[in-house]
């Protein structure tokens, strides 16, 4: 069975799933212009968008414990995940930005100054920007596989980051960004389990 879904998911095309990703981006706009998000459709559509980024965020960190520990081969989908991770964050930064401040920049840079789960929100997704623009093929032949993994080790941190940016953010602590958190740590944790049982094996092996 796990091998027929391997040999399914080869055969699929990546290119489909970024219009199929991009589709809640246009569901949700579309309702805020139909008033169908609510009393505050602004502050709607700017956490759906948030919440979508680090679920894409998180699919992404869940591919390499799906290979070890299932079988299952998403590796061809990871970047297409950070893509839209990225994409996401870009459009709740811009709806922040845009709609919600209304490009206020004295009001922006008092709120990125003095607001720590502002200041979180931002840090990841600065964190985001140079995995994007090194997301290409190109990047990775420019840099060599040794750098590239490194600099793409962001993509912990960064997730890390704005998972506590929503919990942070929500204030009351409710169960739905609590258990994004709890998720963010567990799959953390198992990297960094990974990690130290590969290192601990080095000096058998030698």
């Amino acid at each position: 069975m796990r091998d027929w879904l391997n040999a399914a998911l080869r055969r699929l095309p990546v290119w489909p799933f970024y219009w199929l990703g991009a589709l809640p981006a246009a569901w949700y706009f579309w309702n805020g212009l139909q008033g169908r998000l609510g009393a505050d459709p602004v502050k709607a559509l700017e956490h759906e968008y948030g919440l979508i980024a680090l679920q894409f965020l998180i699919a992404a960190l869940c591919v390499t414990p799906l290979r070890e520990i299932a079988g299952i081969n998403l590796l061809r989908f990871r970047r297409m995940l950070g893509l839209m991770a990225f994409s996401y964050a870009c459009l709740h930064l811009a709806v922040w930005l845009g709609l919600d401040r209304q490009f206020d920049w004295p009001r922006i840079v008092a709120d990125l100054t003095k607001r720590p789960y502002i200041i979180l929100g931002m840090a990841a997704f600065l964190m985001l920007v140079p995995l994007a623009w090194t997301s290409r093929d190109a990047a990775l032949r420019r840099m060599g596989p040794v750098a590239w993994r490194r600099l793409h080790r962001l993509a912990y941190p960064a997730t890390a980051l704005a998972a506590i940016h929503f919990v942070w953010l929500v204030k009351a602590w409710p169960l739905e960004p609590l258990l994004y958190a709890a998720g963010v740590a567990a799959l953390l944790g198992w990297r960094a389990l990974r990690g130290r049982r590969r290192r601990a094996r080095r000096p058998a092996l030698g």
